[in-house]
């Protein structure tokens, strides 16, 4: 029998790599990782989820936008906003996160290998580092080196006015005036952030509708809240170029197909990303990436080689920390011979826009496009008490119950802790339940969790039941 170094060499040490990892170590597998950066967490923790997420609840703590009782006797809650404070901030937690993932593969006896990966053959896998160039054999092999921003093409390589979104949460300065480029995810999260501290800022789409994916209200709504906050919206408008140009300050100029020209302090260019696999070296396996970088795998997360795996961002959709952890952990399953079903059906989505949005199931434009007959049920926080506490008036949950079976199809929420309370409305999907068990169950009051109650209340009077 061959005998190799590890029995799982997983390149990346994001979410899939990670929990990859510590999968099969429990499995009782000879394993390392391999990180090219100087802390582990990939993506996720250094540029990613942590960094930007930790920057949005920086700002909303710092302007107190979180808080209602702004006005309260004696205590300001509105402070001055700096760089250096929010980065302070974002810092310390991604270090304490990389701290805490070091350590988990540590207590798993999971190897950490510092340096680029790269594949040599079908078993090998050198890693360039420092200190010279070393080879290491494997059984199995995990690609879960996540993607990167796309970086705007054109002549003008002013970086620090024309930014990505790894940029944004350690900026220099904060900026007066921010145009974005790209009304995806990323683009909206951080445009919505800024405008929270009152930054002017433009958003820029090249279609008619944000975030098509999304229920329509849900956007609208999310829309809506955005302008009060003085955002601008540029929809079904391309781009022509984008440059810099010096006066008393160096700005961005974005100049459009229509002919208007947008002037900012800060560019965020946020059109999408590129799996991070450019040097893998993929061909020495027979492995082709494809335009945008990323991997083509099976139920299994197998690639063309079956004992290569893929996870996480570089095999694209869905993209998200949580998904990509699932996948390492099923992938290592499937590679050392368990149980290992494909994705679950009814994952969440969360959008940590301002305010924050988070789905699942179907939307209501799925379901009229596949000609199912639904019913809507509402509840906006203004009825609920823990909305009032809160100070949203704003926030609501929609669910959509099949009309026949009364099966719940879908759940979606704008507002305060929308992605926290995501989770009930997909627990009782995930379990096949409908709108008796919202009708007969309690929640605690007050809370927020109280909305599915009177959502539920409401369909059930547009049902007549």
């Amino acid at each position: 029998m061959i005998t190799y170094d590890y029995d799982l060499i997983c390149i990346g040490s994001g979410p899939a790599g990670q929990r990859a990892a510590v999968q099969a170590a429990k499995l009782g597998k000879r394993v390392a990782v391999v990180e090219r950066r100087r802390w582990v967490g990939g993506i996720c923790v250094d540029f990613g989820t942590i960094p930007s997420k930790t920057f949005r609840e920086a700002v909303l703590t710092y302007t107190g936008y979180s808080s209602r009782f702004l006005s309260h006797p004696g205590k300001s809650f509105r402070q001055i906003v700096t760089s250096r404070k929010l980065q302070k901030e974002v810092r310390e937690v991604v270090r304490n996160e990389e701290k805490i993932v070091e350590r988990q593969l540590q207590r798993n006896n999971v190897d950490l290998i510092r340096g680029v990966a790269s594949l040599e053959d079908l078993h090998t896998v050198r890693i360039l580092s420092e200190s010279g160039s070393k080879a290491f054999s494997s059984d199995k092999i995990l690609i879960a080196t996540g993607s990167q921003p796309a970086k705007y093409p054109g002549p003008d390589h002013d970086r620090d006015i024309i930014v990505t979104s790894d940029d944004m949460p350690f900026l220099k300065f904060i900026p007066h005036t921010l145009t974005v480029v790209g009304g995806g995810v990323i683009g909206i999260e951080y445009a919505s952030v800024f405008a929270a501290l009152g930054i002017e800022v433009t958003v820029i789409n090249r279609r008619s509708r944000l975030l098509e994916f999304l229920d329509h209200e849900m956007v609208d709504e999310l829309m809506r809240q955005m302008q009060k906050m003085k955002v601008s919206f540029r929809l079904a408008e391309s781009v022509e170029t984008i440059e810099t140009k010096k006066n008393k300050t160096r700005r961005g100029i974005v100049k459009l197909k229509s002919g208007e020209k947008i002037s900012s302090d800060i560019i965020l260019y946020s059109v999408g990303r590129i799996g991070a696999t450019s040097e893998l070296n993929l061909g020495k396996v027979g492995l082709q990436a494809d335009s945008l970088g990323r991997l083509n795998v099976n139920t299994f997360f197998q690639t063309e080689v079956p004992h290569i795996y893929a996870a996480g961002d570089v095999i694209g959709f869905p993209s998200l920390a949580a998904t990509s952890s699932e996948q390492g952990r099923l992938a290592a399953r499937h590679a050392f011979g368990l149980d290992a079903d494909g994705m679950a059906e009814h994952f969440p989505l969360g959008i940590y826009s301002v305010p924050e949005i988070s789905m699942v199931g179907k939307p209501e434009h799925e379901l009229q496009a596949e000609g199912i007959s639904y019913e809507t049920g509402i509840a906006r926080y203004r009825e609920i008490a823990r909305g009032q506490i809160l100070g949203d008036d704003s926030g609501l949950v929609k669910m959509l119950f099949n009309r026949d079976t009364k099966q719940l199809l879908g759940v979606h929420a704008i507002g305060t802790g929308a992605t926290e309370l995501i989770h009930i409305g997909q627990a009782v999907l995930r379990l096949g339940g409908g709108l008796d068990y919202f009708l007969h169950t309690v929640f605690n009051y007050p809370t927020l969790a109280e909305c599915y109650k009177v959502a539920a209340l409401d369909a059930a009077n547009k049902l007549g039941l």
